[in-house]
């Protein structure tokens, strides 16, 4: 049985997302503390990770091209569950939909897109049994996430950077040590995640 449960760090009122973006993009978001159009395309998906080790995977530790800013990004809970509660698995699942036209008509109306994905280890290999969230905004969901959610961007390719050497170099334990402590992030009554 696969694990679908979201792992994040968060506390009282925020949780962390993480994106990875080019350095034009991601310069302008820290200085303004939201995303900035332009460079920042309003109108494309952008993809949230509450996981750090499933963003570092992604974005190859901040070396791959137009990811090479690993950015964490504070926004309110109460953002985040609206997102959960607007959002359609992007692939078809018998046991969320009854059938795949229900699915295609939600998938095409919500501003919010769910994946699954196998959560990675510290040496990024995958995890079978876990499975990390990604959720794609767009519409009225970017919206939302850039002029309502967001409490704070911070650049952390460095700390990131610190972590990929440690693990380099076999300093294994010291590399965890430095990780963000994930939990299990307690979901509201009336919002069921969707697998």
């Amino acid at each position: 049985m696969k694990e679908k449960v979201i792992r994040a760090l968060y506390d009282e009122k925020t949780i962390t997302v993480y994106q990875a973006y080019n350095k034009t993009i991601a310069l302008h978001a820290i200085k303004a503390q939201t995303f900035v159009s332009p460079p920042f395309k309003r109108e494309r998906m952008t993809w949230i990770k509450p996981s750090f080790l499933w963003m570092m995977y992604r974005s190859g530790w901040g070396t791959k091209e137009n990811q090479e800013y690993i950015l964490s990004v504070k926004i309110k809970r109460e953002g985040f569950e609206w997102a959960l509660q607007n959002a359609c698995l992007s692939h078809f699942d018998n046991a969320g939909h009854a059938t795949f036209d229900d699915w295609k008509k939600k998938l095409q109306t919500s501003p919010v897109r769910i994946q699954w994905d196998p959560e990675r280890d510290i040496y990024m290999q995958p995890l079978h049994e876990q499975r990390a969230v990604q959720m794609g905004l767009s519409g009225i969901a970017v919206e939302k996430y850039i002029d309502e959610w967001i409490v704070s961007i911070e650049d952390i390719t460095a700390y990131a950077q610190n972590i990929r050497e440690l693990i380099k170099a076999g300093k294994i334990d010291q590399a965890k040590e430095l990780l963000p402590v994930e939990r299990r992030y307690p979901l509201p009554d009336g919002i069921q995640l969707m697998h």
